[in-house]
């Protein structure tokens, strides 16, 4: 039961977009946080500027040339067997430069089917997964970033595939530390759908957000605004004002807000808050942790190490572990 609520809120609208404006797209899993520095962070992030490849899935502008070499790998366990790896390694070209490549890919197990009264049908297995090329550019303070995505979906038999892009950029303050990011994701073309009676929709987004710290404080703040293309990211009882969102509520929903506690050069905390996950995971008579995200990144040696952990409902908690490491520098050491 656990693992069947997991598929269906994924498929409503992956675990960061509401079921209103979800459930009518097709590749949502590339909304959900794929390794364990964005899930600590709360999920959503486009402008966190640290040594982590991985951050490319989110602004491909964050995959900085000092990253040459490295490779990761992360999963990220959710509830029963469904699961999400993530590979990504970068690697410097001597005439175009770095690029970088990734791979995601969500399995979501094996599934029980049902007939509408109820008589089971036998089992099934789905997945779905995304080859990503990614390349940036520095021009002064400002970096530029596109992500090339080739992604393929397969939900119990019926098969989709598409091509899309990421756009973005961002400023990094030349004397400070602050980054403001902006990436336009998901933009492209469906090359097949489930059915062709199917009407082709991508999961397209629009997201904003800063990382900054302050001077003297060990604290660095990031705020992301995200589903700026949708006009309304609520829902609620239309025959109940009781439970009709307010001004505030319908603002705060589309941001995350994430913190990293820089308790040493080689271990910091990680913190959440997604607001929208909180509003529509929560059980009714309390909040819960839905939406509090919580972890660590450790360095141990030449290893980098991050952990995390989601809180979706009561009882139920994601888990994310990603390792780095300079692959460069040990092929080098061998020859």
């Amino acid at each position: 039961m656990r693992k069947t609520l997991f598929f269906v809120l994924l498929q409503l609208g992956s675990l960061t977009v509401f079921a209103q404006i979800g459930g009518q797209k097709s590749f949502e899993f590339l909304n959900v946080p794929n390794h364990g520095r964005l899930a600590g962070l709360g999920g959503v992030n486009v402008s966190h500027r640290d040594k982590d490849l991985n951050l490319l899935f989110s602004n491909p502008s964050l995959a900085g040339d000092t990253l040459a070499g490295i490779g990761t790998a992360s999963y990220m366990f959710y509830v029963a067997d469904v699961g999400e790896a993530t590979f990504a390694y970068a690697h410097r070209f001597r005439k175009i430069g770095m690029l970088s490549f990734g791979v995601q890919h969500l399995g979501y197990g094996t599934i029980t089917s049902y007939d509408a009264t109820g008589v089971e049908l036998g089992d099934f297995k789905s997945s779905e997964t995304a080859l990503v090329i990614s390349k940036s550019h520095l021009v002064s303070s400002f970096r530029l970033g596109a992500n090339l995505k080739m992604v393929f979906s397969n939900i119990a038999g019926y098969r989709a595939s598409g091509v899309l892009f990421d756009l973005g950029g961002c400023f990094i303050h030349p004397h400070k530390d602050l980054t403001v990011g902006l990436v336009i994701k998901n933009f492209g073309f469906v090359s097949s759908d489930y059915t062709a009676q199917d009407r082709p929709s991508l999961p397209f987004d629009v997201q904003i957000g800063t990382t900054f710290k302050p001077e003297h404080m060990p604290i660095r703040f990031s705020l992301t605004a995200y589903n700026l293309d949708e006009d309304d990211v609520t829902y609620y009882n239309a025959s109940s004002d009781m439970d009709k969102p307010r001004a505030l509520d319908k603002v705060l929903r589309r941001f995350n807000f994430g913190a990293e506690i820089l308790i040493h050069r080689k271990f910091n905390v990680l913190l959440g808050y997604n607001y929208l996950v909180h509003q529509e995971l929560k059980l009714e008579n309390g909040g819960g942790i839905a939406g509090v995200t919580f972890g660590f990144s450790l360095q141990i040696k030449s290893f980098d190490f991050v952990f995390s952990r989601n809180g979706y409902v009561v009882g139920n908690a994601g888990y994310g572990f990603t390792l780095s490491k300079n692959i460069d520098s040990i092929i080098k050491r061998k020859l």
